[in-house]
C-alpha cells in the first residue's frame, strides 16, 4: 500500500489545481453464471456495500469463499460519468496484493534450488542496482521478503512526489525509484526490526528479471496459468491495463468529499510499479489465487509454513511473513494483504478459523485522507462483522 505521507505531500502541490479528471472507456461485462445465486448473508452483506456506496464509494466489488462455496456481488459504479453499474467481472487494481503474488513467485525459485533465502541479495541482485543500495551485502532475500531489511522507501522521497503529481502522465522506470533512495543510509540495522517498505519489492522483482530473464513471465508460468487465472493480469499479458473492464477510478485530492475522475493517472502510475504492486484481477481470481496458496497448489507445505513465520513489531506482536500479513482482532486471525492507491483500495483475507475467503475493492483512493473514508470504514466493518457471526 502506498504511504499516506506520499500524496498527503502531493495534496499540498496540487492545492491550487484544476479539477483533473481523466476518464477511460469501460464496457459491462457478462456476469458468470455458474456460481450460486443463494447465500446465507446475502441480504446482510448486499446492504452493507450499499452502505459503502451511500458513504461515498463510487462503486465496490467482493467475492467470498466460504462453507457454503462460492459467491460474488457489486454495487455502485464502475464509471460515475455514464452510470457503468460495477460489476464482479470488472477488473480492481490489487495494488499492494501484488506483494504476495511477487513473493510467491521468489519462493519458487527457492523451491527450484535457485535461490536460498539467507543469503545476501548482492549475490542473484545485479551490481547495477545493488549499487543503489547501502550495506546491501548485509541484506538477505528474507529480509526484503519480511520487511526487516531497512532500506528507505522511495516513495518517502519529496522528489519522487513532487514529481509523480506534476507529471501525472511520465511513466518511471526501476532505477528511477532507485534513484531517490540511493546513497541514503539504512533506516535501521538490516534483520534488526521490521518496517514495511515498497522498495523492498521492487528489488525481488529484479532480482527474479536477473535469474529468469523476465519476472512477469516467470510469474504468469508459475502462478497464473498453474491455478487457471485468465482473467488475472500483469505485465506479460496482451492489452496490459487497456481492457475496456478495468474500472474506472477516483480520488478525493483535497479532502473535502468531492471526487475527481484519475482513471489515466492510476494506470499510468500502476503501469511503472513492478514487484511492490501492478497486477489487475476479478474479485473471483483474487480468491482463487489466496486459496490455492493456503491449500498447497502453489507451493510445499514447508515453504508455506515459511511464509507465514512473522515478523514482529516492537510490542512482540506477529506482523508479516514473506509476502503475507498478518492480523488479530477480537481474538479473529486472518492473514493476506491490503493495497491501496490514489484511485482504488482492496483487501484480500483468509480466516483459518472460520474457514473463510474474501476479497473487497473499491475504486475511490485510500491513501489519502477523505471525510469519506470514517463512514467508509464502518461499512468495511460491518461487512466483516456480518461475514464472520
Amino acid at each position: 500500500m502506498k504511504n499516506i505521507l506520499v500524496y498527503g505531500l502531493g495534496l499540498l502541490l496540487w492545492s491550487g489545481c484544476a479539477k483533473y479528471t481523466q476518464d477511460l472507456n469501460i464496457i459491462p461485462c457478462e456476469i458468470p453464471s455458474d456460481l450460486p445465486d443463494k447465500y446465507s448473508k446475502a441480504v446482510a452483506i448486499k446492504q452493507a456495500l450499499q452502505q459503502l456506496v451511500d458513504a461515498g464509494v463510487p462503486g465496490c466489488a467482493m467475492a467470498i469463499y466460504s462453507s457454503e462455496g462460492w459467491w460474488e456481488t457489486a454495487a455502485g459504479f464502475a464509471k460515475i460519468e455514464n452510470q457503468t453499474p460495477m460489476q464482479s467481472c470488472h477488473l480492481q487494481y490489487l495494488q499492494s496484493i501484488s506483494k504476495t503474488y511477487m513473493a510467491v513467485a521468489v519462493l519458487k525459485l527457492f523451491e527450484q534450488g535457485k535461490i536460498t533465502l539467507d543469503t545476501p541479495i548482492t549475490q542473484y541482485l545485479p551490481e547495477q542496482h545493488s549499487r543503489f543500495i547501502t550495506d546491501a551485502g548485509k541484506i538477505t532475500v528474507r529480509m526484503l521478503l519480511n520487511h526487516t531489511s531497512g532500506i528507505p522507501e522511495y516513495n518517502f522521497s519529496p522528489a519522487y512526489v513532487t514529481y509523480l503529481l506534476q507529471h501525472p502522465d511520465h511513466i518511471f522506470t526501476p532505477t528511477d525509484y532507485l534513484t531517490f533512495i540511493k546513497g541514503k543510509p539504512l533506516d535501521f540495522e538490516p534483520g534488526s526490526k521490521y518496517a514495511y517498505r515498497n522498495t523492498n519489492y521492487v528489488l525481488l522483482a529484479l532480482m527474479v528479471d536477473a535469474i529468469t530473464g523476465d519476472h512477469a513471465r516467470f510469474m504468469t508460468e508459475t502462478i497464473f496459468q498453474p491455478l487457471d487465472l485468465p482473467r488475472t493480469f500483469y505485465k506479460n499479458e496482451a492489452r496490459y491495463l487497456k481492457s475496456p473492464r478495468l474500472v474506472n477510478t477516483y480520488w478525493d485530492r483535497h479532502s473535502d468529499g468531492v471526487l475527481e475522475n484519475v482513471s489515466q493517472m492510476q494506470r499510468n502510475n500502476v503501469a511503472t510499479l513492478i514487484g511492490d504492486d501492478g497486477i489487475v484481477t476479478t474479485p473471483l481470481e483474487a480468491i482463487k489465487f489466496l486459496k490455492g496458496l493456503m491449500e498447497g497448489q502453489l507451493l510445499a507445505p514447508a515453504t508455506l509454513d515459511q511464509m507465514k513465520t512473522w515478523a514482529t513489531d516492537s510490542k512482540g506482536n506477529p506482523r508479516y511473513g514473506l509476502g503475507l500479513a498478518y492480523h488479530s482482532d477480537k481474538g479473529i486471525i486472518s492473514m493476506g494483504h491490503s493495497g491501496g492507491g490514489i484511485g482504488a483500495g482492496c483487501e484480500l483475507y483468509y480466516f483459518p478459523a472460520q474457514k473463510v475467503y474474501v476479497f473487497i475493492a473499491i475504486n475511490l483512493g485510500t491513501v489519502t485522507d477523505s471525510p469519506l473514508h470514517e463512514k467508509v470504514g464502518a461499512a468495511r466493518d460491518k461487512i466483516y462483522e456480518v461475514l464472520l457471526k
